[in-house]
């Protein structure tokens, strides 16, 4: 499974996301069931940014986003949004490098 989330950050808070994000992603990355971790920047909306994980099943994302690390990530980044976010579970039907 693969979770995309889009957040829209306030302009002046970017920075701050960037620096919660490199001191949080190994432990994002490291949680059970974790195949995967990316965020990748809108280039149109800088302040537009979008986490990309894959997980095992729907079982262990649920049990991330039940866990403490989750939890305090989480609480974090919703400081710094200026939108609400957005999230989407979705499979790979294809792929091709």
């Amino acid at each position: 499974m693969i979770r995309i989330v889009k957040m829209t950050f306030s302009e002046h808070k970017t920075e701050d996301f960037l620096k919660l994000f490199d001191a949080t992603k190994d432990l994002i990355r490291n949680q059970p069931g974790c195949k995967g971790l990316k965020l990748i920047r809108n280039l149109n909306q800088p302040n537009v940014f979008f986490t990309i994980s894959i997980w095992e099943d729907e079982k262990s994302l649920e049990n991330y986003r039940n866990s403490e690390v989750f939890k305090t990530v989480w609480t974090q980044t919703k400081r710094l949004f200026a939108d609400k976010p957005e999230a989407w579970s979705t499979e790979e039907i294809f792929h091709l490098e």
